[in-house]
C-alpha cells in the first residue's frame, strides 16, 4: 500500500488517540453502572422487571411506534416478526443477499425459503426498480397472494434491510409490497436513529425488528426488539416470546409452541441507560463522518459512503467504497496490520452452502459491492468536535 494509506491509518489512530482502534466498541459510564447495580439489588434480573417495561416504552416512543417487545437478540426479533406477520413453512421471503446471515436464518427458522434480491449502489439496500422488473417476470397473483411461477411457492413477505444504518428507497418498496400483496417487515437491526424523510426506520412495516448487540449504536449486551403499531400483533409477539404461557397465578399452561426469547431485566437496565445517551451518540457519529471526510480527500482509489439524500442515517458502520484498481483484501490486510481494525461486508447469502440453492434474481450489484466495501472504525467519539 502507498503512503496515502499509511497517512489514512495514522489519521484514524489520531482521531481515537489509540495505537489500536477496534471496529466498534460500546460506550459506558456511571449511568450504566447505576442502573445495572440497581437491577441486581432488586433481585429482578431475569425476563420480568421494571427495566424491561421502561426500555420497551422508551424505545417505542423514540422510534415512533405504539409497541416494542424486547427480546434476547435481533435474530429472535426478526424470527417472531416474520411469524406474527404470517410467514409459514415453505413460503418464500424476499430479502437482500447482501445482508448479515441473521436475516436469512430468521426466515429459515420459520420453515420458509429465502429468495435473494439485488441491492442499489445508492443505498447498499434493496433495489426497488430492479425488483419490480424481476417480479413481473417470475411471479403472478392468485386469489390475492403472490406466487413464484418457477417454484409454485407463495411469496409471502418482503424484508428490506437498512445497511450500516442507511435507509433504503422506502416509498418505492412500500408501493411494491402493496402492488404484489406482500407483508412488509423491516430488518432495522442496524438503523436505530436512522430516519427516512423524517420518519424513523423500523416504523414502516407491519411488524419490524431491531438489534442491540454489543457492537450496535446502542447495546443491551445482547438484545433486540419487535416493533409494531398493531397492538394485537404486539400482544401475540409478547406471548410467543414468553413460551406461549397462558397467564395464571400458579398453573403452567401453554397454548402453542412458544419461545424463551424475552430480554432479561438486567440487559434492559443497560439499555435504559444507553437510550438516555442515544441522541449524543448520533451527534458523535456525524462528527466522525466529518473527520473521515477530511482523511479520505487525498486517498486514492477509495471514497467514503455518505448514504442517499432521503436518509438521515445513523452511520452505524463507516464505509469505504473501493475502486476496481484496489484489492479489497490487500486494503484490509494493511489497515489491520497498522492497528486499524477493518472488516469486509458480509459474504453474500447466495454464496453460503446452506443457501446456495435458494431462488435468486440477478445479483450483479451485490457481486460487485462485496469486493469493494471496507468498514472502518466507527465507535462514537468521546469528545465534542
Amino acid at each position: 500500500m502507498n503512503k496515502q494509506w499509511k497517512q489514512f491509518a495514522d489519521g484514524v489512530k489520531a482521531i481515537y488517540k489509540k495505537d489500536f482502534v477496534p471496529l466498534h466498541e460500546p460506550t459506558f459510564d456511571d449511568k450504566e453502572v447505576e442502573y445495572v447495580t440497581d437491577c441486581v439489588k432488586t433481585g429482578w434480573v431475569s425476563s420480568v422487571g421494571a427495566y424491561v417495561t421502561k426500555f420497551e416504552e422508551e424505545l417505542a416512543k423514540f422510534v415512533g411506534v405504539k409497541r416494542a417487545v424486547a427480546v434476547v437478540n435481533g435474530t429472535a426479533a426478526l424470527h417472531i416478526a416474520l411469524k406474527v406477520a404470517g410467514v409459514e413453512a415453505d413460503d418464500e421471503v424476499l430479502m437482500p443477499s447482501l445482508t448479515f446471515i441473521a436475516t436469512a436464518n430468521a426466515v429459515n427458522y420459520c420453515g420458509a425459503v429465502p429468495h435473494f434480491i439485488d441491492v442499489h449502489k445508492e443505498t447498499l439496500g434493496v433495489d426497488p426498480f430492479k425488483l419490480d422488473s424481476y417480479l413481473q417476470q417470475i411471479s403472478e397473483i392468485r386469489n390475492g397472494e403472490l406466487f413464484n411461477k418457477q417454484t409454485n411457492r407463495r411469496i409471502k413477505a418482503f424484508v428490506p434491510m437498512h445497511t450500516f444504518g442507511h435507509a433504503v428507497h422506502m416509498d418505492e418498496l412500500i408501493a411494491l409490497a402493496e402492488k404484489y400483496h406482500l407483508e412488509f417487515v423491516e430488518d432495522a437491526a442496524e438503523s436505530l436513529g436512522t430516519y427516512y424523510k423524517g420518519k424513523h426506520t423500523g416504523s414502516f412495516g407491519k411488524v419490524n425488528a431491531m438489534s442491540f448487540n454489543g457492537n450496535k449504536i446502542l447495546t443491551t449486551g445482547g438484545g433486540g426488539a419487535i416493533l409494531t403499531n398493531d397492538e394485537t400483533l404486539a400482544d401475540y409477539a409478547k406471548h410467543l416470546t414468553t413460551t406461549a404461557k397462558v397467564p395464571h397465578k400458579w398453573e403452567y399452561v401453554h397454548d402453542e409452541i412458544g419461545y424463551n426469547y424475552r430480554m432479561p431485566n438486567i440487559n434492559a437496565a443497560l439499555g435504559c441507560a444507553q437510550l438516555e445517551k442515544l441522541e449524543h451518540f448520533l451527534v458523535q457519529k456525524k462528527a466522525l463522518v466529518r473527520k473521515y471526510e477530511e482523511l479520505v480527500v487525498n486517498l486514492e482509489g477509495a471514497a467514503l459512503f455518505k448514504g442517499p439524500a432521503h436518509s438521515n442515517g445513523n452511520y452505524w458502520l463507516q464505509t469505504l467504497i473501493l475502486d476496481e484498481s484496489l484489492n479489497r483484501d490487500e486494503v484490509l490486510g494493511f489497515l489491520n496490520d497498522q492497528g486499524v481494525m477493518s472488516r469486509p461486508i458480509w459474504q453474500p447469502m447466495h454464496e453460503l452452502v446452506m443457501f446456495e440453492k435458494c431462488p435468486a434474481m440477478d445479483l450483479g450489484v451485490t457481486n460487485i459491492l462485496k469486493k469493494r466495501i471496507v468498514n472502518i472504525p466507527s465507535t462514537p467519539l468521546e469528545t465534542n468536535l
